[in-house]
């Protein structure tokens, strides 16, 4: 199983590209409800992701509808600036869809009056209105994924022997 990102009518494609590339790293399935206002042949989407999109699972749908249709059950997650509690309050489990709305909008306030006990925020700044959405989906799907134990996710790393000139930053370390 794997934790599912939803974006709900994506707007801008390098938002897009850069959350794949996320879903990539991470295992994450990416879903997108249409209307996207982007093709997914853009080259912005494209040079976002890199390379990466062959390395991922996406899926479409035409509407949100036929997208709470395919997962009656599912436990989900909505993310709005709205939300009445904080991200790291919410118990992630594997298997959860993140749901995100438009970079312009957010989420509609009728659906998030119908799910407000499973709304989350992430903390800012009062006079801010939000942060990007790319960045959004990696605060909140880390914290998903480390309450998940990282499955499936190399967590350390090792020296790799490649040198080059660091004699500028040896004074400083």
């Amino acid at each position: 199983m794997a934790l599912n990102i939803v974006l709900v009518n994506p707007e801008i494609p390098q938002n897009t590209g850069n959350i794949a590339r996320t879903c990539a790293a991470t295992g994450a399935v990416l879903h997108l409800i249409e209307p996207l206002g982007f093709s997914l042949a853009d080259k912005y989407l494209k040079r976002a992701g890199l390379d990466y999109w062959s390395l991922m699972t996406y899926r479409r749908y035409p509407d949100l509808t036929a997208f709470l249709r395919t997962y009656p059950d599912a436990r989900m997650h909505f993310a709005s600036t709205k939300a009445p509690r904080s991200y790291h309050q919410a118990s992630f489990q594997d298997g959860d869809f993140l749901i995100f709305g438009c970079e312009t909008r957010g989420l509609p306030e009728n659906l998030l009056e119908r799910v407000y006990d499973r709304c989350i925020r992430i903390p800012m700044r009062q006079e801010a209105r939000s942060l990007n959405l790319s960045n959004s989906v990696a605060i909140v799907l880390y914290e998903a994924l480390r309450q998940t134990g990282f499955a499936g996710l190399q967590t350390c790393g090792e020296l790799t022997g490649r040198t080059e000139d660091a004699a500028p930053w040896l004074d400083y370390v």
